[in-house]
């Protein structure tokens, strides 16, 4: 006779806060059988990537762009029913400046080809690299691989790259931008292996994993949204507007949530049999650290000690009909001379509703938040004229920049990033800062939403 499997004991799981990582605990939860509430305090899900309702357009509190490598999110995107094929703008792997702009830049594109074929083949016929930074490259690419893109020892970004003798040239126009992309942390201060382990499932994997996704939709709408509905249907609930104020261990290995907002009548207390903490370092550590006869002290202390990296985005409005010849282009940071924007991007080639809308992303942007909202934009829209070579570019009709003051942690060398396991039967933590193998993205968040449902009543 077959052995038969034990029956599921379905739980009631409360999942506080509604970014990425919130809404992939609860749908991991809520597909292995439990009854799960979403409690979010903003009005609009995805935590620090949402979107943002204007007086003149509805944008993203930033710019991303997410890789094929992100299986996690890729998988639970679709699982919600979101269409990738609309929902993204798929680009081969890519470093390409404007042409025409008096400050040299490259031409770097990976060739639909295998892996790693699509490498080669995209140094050979790299534009704007003298030989000596072809081999640079190459160097580099070669002796990675071999270490297995591990490091004895972490240590920055900038230290690796001189390990490596890598040309100026190749740090200004490639590694560097990339390091600011992929971990909002300057070279300087940025962790070796977290780059090398970003840098192994890219440039070091299949061609597919090294793809670039540009959302198309609104990073609420790009999975957050489509999570929600997906619960609803799973008998799940979604409470925004209410603000969890206190947690607390009841009789029964249970948890007392006690929450606040409009969306639960004011003040309200229920009883759930888990909890996953996933608001951010700081919040968690509030409730943490109020819960009564738990010594939870030590992990208070991890999280508090998190340093912050700001993102800027600078949205231009043009005229409908100003369209860039590619959905996006890197650019030549020079803070000494007020050019601050990174990355541009096209916003009327991934929506057609947002025409003549560029984006200008500025990662690690701690100096730029000094700067007024009017002279930033200003210093972007003069950027972009010299750039692009367009003279006659004049000021946007409008403009909006937002700052997430808090997008990221700064991800340093040997950071200690804890788990999701809080030491308390029927509690854990998730987002972006906890241990990963990536820096804080959408995919490491993704993960340990996923980790978290799985450890939490194990």
């Amino acid at each position: 006779m077959a052995k038969q499997e034990p029956a599921l004991t379905r739980r009631t799981v409360a999942v506080v806060g509604g970014g990425w990582s919130g809404c992939a605990a609860a749908v991991e939860l809520a597909r292995a059988g439990h009854k799960v509430t979403l409690f979010e305090a903003a009005r609009t899900l995805g935590g620090r990537a949402r979107r943002v309702a204007t007086d003149d357009a509805t944008l993203d509190n930033g710019q991303h762009i997410m890789l094929g490598a992100y299986r996690d999110t890729l998988r639970l995107m679709k699982l919600v029913g979101v269409d990738l094929h609309q929902a993204v703008l798929k680009l081969p792997l890519q470093m390409r400046y404007p042409p025409l702009s008096p400050a040299p830049g490259m031409d770097f594109l990976a060739p639909r080809l295998p892996a790693p074929l699509h490498m080669l083949v995209a140094l050979l016929r790299a534009k704007g690299l003298e030989r000596e930074d072809k081999l640079s490259l190459a160097r580099f690419s070669t002796t990675a691989r071999w270490m297995g893109w591990q490091l004895h020892a972490d240590c920055s970004v900038g230290e690796l790259l001189q390990r490596f003798d890598q040309t100026e040239r190749l740090i200004k126009l490639m590694w560097r931008p990339l390091c600011l992309a992929a971990l909002n942390t300057p070279p300087e201060r940025a962790s070796a292996q977290i780059f090398l382990n970003v840098l192994r499932d890219s440039l070091g994997a299949s061609r597919s994993a090294s793809d670039m996704l540009l959302p198309r939709a609104d990073l609420s709408a790009l999975f957050p949204d489509a999570a929600c509905r997906w619960l609803a249907s799973h008998d799940g609930s979604v409470r925004t507007g209410a603000k969890v104020r206190s947690l607390q261990r009841a009789g029964n290995g249970l948890w007392k949530v006690d929450a606040s907002g409009d969306a639960v009548g004011g003040n309200w207390s229920a009883y759930f049999d888990g909890v996953v903490l996933a608001n951010t370092a700081s919040h968690a550590a509030v409730l943490l650290h109020d819960i009564a006869g738990a010594d939870t002290s030590a992990l208070c202390t991890q999280l508090t000690a998190f340093e912050s990296e700001a993102i800027t985005t600078c949205y231009l409005q043009y005229d409908a009909g100003l369209k860039l010849d590619l959905p996006m282009y890197a650019l030549v940071d020079q803070p000494d001379r007020h050019e601050w924007g990174q990355f541009v991007f096209d916003r009327g080639q991934l929506d057609s509703k947002q025409a003549g809308l560029l984006a200008v992303v500025i990662s690690a942007s701690g100096a730029v938040v000094e700067q007024g909202h009017a002279l930033l934009a200003e210093a972007v829209a003069v950027q972009l004229a010299v750039a692009f070579q367009w003279p006659e570019l004049g000021a946007p009709r409008w403009f909006k920049v937002i700052t997430e003051k808090r997008a990221t942690f700064a991800c340093a060398p040997a950071m200690i990033r804890p788990g999701n396991s809080t030491g308390l039967s029927g509690l854990a933590i998730a987002g972006d800062y906890t241990a990963s193998d990536y820096p804080a993205t959408l995919e490491s968040a993704v993960r340990s939403g996923i980790g978290a449902a799985a450890s939490l009543f194990v």
